[in-house]
C-alpha cells in the first residue's frame, strides 16, 4: 500500500509533539507521514505543513511536516497535561484509525498518552492505549508485541502483578495469544511458516516439576494440541537460554509469560529502538516503547529513536 502513515500526537503536553518533528526531520520523505494534532502544540520554529487530505503528506513531506489540524480546547503546557485537552487527544486517536480503515493512511503510529488525563477530562475508561485501539476495532483479542531488529517479544500477561500470573494464565489465554502471534507473523511480517519459542513460567520450564507444576501441566499440552494443527513451536523452554544470539536465530517470535520475563530482554538488546506493535487489529498500529517524560518535556533532549523505529516499521508492515 503506498499511502502515509497517520501519526497520533498523543499528550501533547509530553515529548510527543517534539519527537515528532524530529522523527520528521530524520525520515521526511522516506516514511511519509502526517501528524494529526493542534499546530499550536508543536515546537517553536517547527517545519510543518497543513493538509486537507492524507494524500497530500506524499509531496509535503520532503520538505516540510505534514499536518492534519485539530483544534484542541487549550494551548500547550509542557510538563503538565491539562485535563481540557483529553478529548483532543481521543479525537486524534480516531481520526487515525477511521482514515487507516478507510485505506487513506497506510498504518497508525501513535504517541503516548496519559491516562489519568484522559480520565479527569474526557471520563477515558479504557485500561490502555491498546484496548481503546481494540474497541474502536470492533472489540477484538489483541495481543502486545515488541520487536527491533533483533527480537521479536510478546507477553502472555502484562500489567498485572507476579504473584496474579498463575491464575491469570489460563491454556485458553495461551493459545489465544499464539494464535494471534502466528497469524500476525504470516499476514503482517509475510513469515509463510512462523517459527514461535515459548518460554516456561517457572526457573528451568519447572524442571520436570521440582520448581513448579505449570509447565508441564498447563503450558505443554497446549503447545502439543497447537503442533498438531501444524504450527512450529518450541517450548516450554528455560527463559534464561532463550535469548543469546545463537538461540534468537532459531526462532522468528518468542512468548512469555509475563511482563518482566518479555520485556527485560528487549530492552536490554535494543533499548532505544524498541517498537510496540498491536496484534489482533485489522489495521497495523505501532507505538514507541515509551512513555509520555514529562520530565523532559520541552528541553529538546528526547531522543526520537523509538519513535523513528516504530514509523519505519509501520512503513514496512503496510508495504509487505
Amino acid at each position: 500500500m503506498n499511502a502515509p502513515i497517520a501519526l497520533s500526537c498523543g499528550e501533547p503536553a509530553g515529548i510527543g509533539p517534539e519527537i515528532a518533528v524530529k522523527a520528521w526531520n530524520a525520515l521526511r520523505a522516506d516514511v511519509p507521514f502526517f501528524w494529526i494534532g493542534d499546530p499550536r502544540h508543536l515546537p517553536k520554529g517547527s517545519i510543518f505543513k497543513e493538509i486537507s487530505d492524507p494524500s497530500q503528506a506524499i509531496l509535503v513531506s520532503a520538505t516540510s511536516m505534514p499536518v492534519l489540524s485539530q483544534q484542541f480546547a487549550a494551548e500547550n503546557n509542557l510538563g503538565a497535561p491539562n485535563a481540557q485537552n483529553a478529548q483532543g487527544v481521543i479525537d486524534a486517536i480516531e481520526t487515525g484509525v477511521a482514515l487507516v480503515k478507510a485505506g487513506k493512511a497506510g498504518a497508525l503510529c501513535t504517541a503516548p498518552i496519559h491516562k489519568k488525563a484522559l480520565q479527569d477530562g474526557a471520563g477515558f475508561t479504557h485500561p490502555g492505549h491498546t484496548e481503546f485501539l481494540a474497541s474502536l476495532d470492533g472489540g477484538c483479542d489483541v495481543v502486545m508485541m515488541l520487536a527491533s531488529e533483533q527480537l521479536r517479544v510478546v507477553p502472555a500477561t502484562i500489567h498485572i502483578p507476579l504473584k496474579d500470573v498463575p491464575s491469570a494464565l489460563t491454556p485458553e489465554v495461551l493459545e489465544s495469544v499464539i494464535r494471534i502471534t502466528h497469524a500476525a507473523l504470516g499476514r503482517q511480517f509475510n513469515i509463510a511458516s512462523p517459527r514461535i519459542a515459548v518460554s516456561g513460567l517457572n526457573p528451568h520450564a519447572g524442571e520436570g516439576g521440582k520448581m513448579g507444576l505449570e509447565d508441564d501441566a498447563l503450558i505443554a499440552p497446549v503447545l502439543e494440541e497447537l503442533r498438531a494443527e501444524g504450527f512450529v513451536l518450541n517450548g516450554p523452554l528455560p527463559a534464561d537460554t532463550m535469548f543469546h544470539a545463537a538461540a534468537r536465530a532459531r526462532y522468528d517470535a518468542a512468548i512469555c509469560m509475563y511482563h518482566d520475563q518479555a520485556l527485560i530482554p528487549i530492552k536490554t538488546l535494543d533499548f532505544d529502538k524498541g517498537v510496540n506493535i498491536t496484534l489482533g487489529l485489522s489495521f497495523i498500529r505501532t507505538s514507541p516503547d515509551h512513555g509520555t517524560a514529562f520530565d523532559i518535556a520541552g528541553q529538546d533532549i528526547a531522543n526520537p529513536s523509538s519513535l523513528i523505529e516504530a514509523l519505519r516499521m509501520a512503513k514496512k508492515m503496510s508495504t509487505t
